[in-house]
């Protein structure tokens, strides 16, 4: 299995199509590679299918018009409640002081009903964290590597030919391009962007 950047935003890709066939209102999914190297501490820390379905919680909430964050989108409520226990997610029973509900877990029938589709993300996720993390003097991966960084940094606008756009780290657009689900072209920084995250 190739551990690319690529691959692994395929396998997020292909998770994600495995939700929407259960939930067929979710809206696709228009970059899974910003996915990649990301960390939110409201959605959990780290990328796992559990994370995917969290944020499948948010398109579906933005497919029907549901605000389900507030504080900006750190404090989930009880709406983003309501869907993720549509969507095969458990709960405490009290919301956390700041970030309200968003800490959700998978319940037994959605682990079962997404078991193939979980492991083989395991896999996608295992071998790409071995091959971003194997260290040998002859290789570079840049500064949030150097400082254990999740990939966060600032973020500029990367925009596609059809006038879409998205927020991006630089370095996560660097790994692999991100492909607009709309044009099906890569998203690019305009050079104006790139200047003012160097200076």
């Amino acid at each position: 299995m190739s551990t690319t950047p690529p691959v692994l935003a395929a396998e997020l890709a292909q998770a994600w199509a495995d939700i929407q066939r259960h939930h067929p209102e979710l809206p696709d999914l228009a970059a899974p590679e910003s996915l990649i190297g990301e960390s939110s501490s409201a959605c959990g820390a780290e990328l796992s299918f559990e994370r995917l379905l969290h944020e499948a919680v948010h398109g579906i909430a933005a497919a029907r018009g549901v605000r389900d964050t507030s504080r900006a989108g750190r404090y989930h409520n009880r709406r983003f409640l309501a869907i993720a226990e549509e969507l095969g997610l458990d709960h405490s029973d009290e919301p956390h002081p700041s970030s309200g509900f968003s800490l959700v877990t998978l319940n037994g029938e959605a682990k079962r009903r997404y078991r193939p589709t979980i492991e083989r993300l395991q896999r996608a996720l295992k071998a790409h964290t071995a091959a971003t993390t194997a260290d040998t003097k002859r290789t570079f991966r840049g500064p949030a590597a150097r400082h254990g960084s999740s990939g966060g940094g600032v973020r500029v606008k990367a925009v596609c030919d059809c006038g879409r756009n998205v927020r991006v780290v630089p370095s996560v657009l660097a790994q692999a391009p991100i492909v607009c689900g709309g044009c099906m072209k890569p998203f690019r920084i305009p050079e104006v962007a790139v200047a003012a995250a160097a200076s």
